[in-house]
């Protein structure tokens, strides 16, 4: 059976235009389901009975459950439980300018970099649609409040579940749906660059993130397997293309692992491969796991690196750290459930 919360409103419309009724019911469906936020269709009164009926009979409601969840003064970390019993996590972030909401596109991940958690355990299957969205809409009951920006970077790679993250963008990005507006949603890929292009023809407003996390192949042939399919070069074209058609900044995501990849010299050849380009550098503090032997740059290595390539004309900040109390790594509450 299908989860409705699958169904982004173009596909409600066929569903309803499929049993002889008007299309404007998927709307009416929408109004219950994202702005009322009621999941009992026995009370969308402004549907006759025949109908709820109907949608009873071929929808599911289901949503995974909370599992547990971990606080930290300005982050909370939710574990879910799938219907397959298989464990996902999202992680809300509290900012002077609003709430955001990391949510995970798959069980696990296949891209295998090198210093992250998510991919320790390896994929199992891609989120439906219905799971990632569930994401949101349990963690807003939660805590009560709206959350105002999405990134699509816990476990997973979106790029690898491409038709069911262009169906939770429809949906959340909806006027009837969640209403987050496409410039306050973030898709973070290690770099499929076909997919990327695809990407590029939806003709959407929505932020891209690149993992790069290293300035030359040799590097990064290392830290991710992606690169030694999708090289450097390949991806810097990509982002030129990117930019020129949607005239969008692209963000750079460059994690900082001691000794690994913070050295001055990086920071000058990192400078010298994105020189004009349409991004800005977002340097990430590492966050320690033990099971794998990578640390976090130091607060001087960090600023340091920074510093040139700000000398260097490159846009950049430094990510504020989320969840130094908690299992903080992506993946890291799944992997403690799992290895339970």
């Amino acid at each position: 059976m299908n989860n409705i919360y699958s169904y982004p409103k173009t596909k409600l419309e066929k569903y309803f235009l499929s049993i002889g009724e008007k299309k404007y019911k998927a709307t009416q469906v929408f109004e219950w389901l994202y702005i009322k936020k009621e999941r009992d269709v026995n009370n969308f009164s402004n549907l006759k009975k025949e109908i709820r009926e109907k949608i009873k009979e071929d929808f599911s409601f289901d949503m995974p459950i909370i599992k547990k969840i971990e606080s930290d003064v300005d982050t909370k970390k939710y574990l879910f439980e799938l219907s397959d019993k298989n464990y996902i996590e999202a992680v809300v972030m509290y900012h002077n300018y609003g709430i955001s909401l990391c949510v995970s596109s798959q069980v696990g991940c296949n891209m295998g970099c090198a210093f992250c958690e998510s991919g320790r355990l390896k994929k199992v299957r891609d989120l439906e649609t219905f799971e990632m969205v569930s994401e949101i809409l349990l963690i807003e009951e939660d805590i009560k409040e709206r959350i105002s920006s999405i990134v699509i970077m816990g476990i997973g790679e979106p790029l690898d579940n491409f038709e069911n993250i262009k169906d939770f963008i429809n949906i959340i990005n909806d006027p009837k749906g969640l209403a987050i507006g496409i410039r306050h949603i973030t898709l973070s890929t290690s770099g499929i660059i076909p997919k990327i292009y695809e990407l590029m023809e939806l003709d959407t407003d929505i932020n891209l993130a690149i993992s790069l996390h290293a300035p030359n192949d040799e590097l990064r042939n290392k830290l991710m397997k992606v690169n030694k399919v999708y090289n450097i070069s390949q991806l810097m074209t990509a982002i030129k293309d990117y930019t020129k058609r949607t005239s969008r900044r692209v963000t750079i995501e460059y994690v900082m692992l001691k000794g690994i990849n913070d050295s001055k010299e990086h920071a000058k050849e990192l400078s010298r491969l994105l020189k004009g380009l349409n991004v800005y550098v977002n340097l990430i503090p590492y966050n320690e796991t033990n099971h794998l032997n990578f640390s976090k740059s130091s607060k001087k290595a960090i600023n340091d690196f920074c510093f040139i390539l700000k000398d260097q004309g490159i846009n950049v900040t430094i990510r504020k750290e989320f969840g130094s109390k908690i299992s903080a790594a992506c993946g890291q509450l799944r992997s403690k459930e799992v290895e339970k």
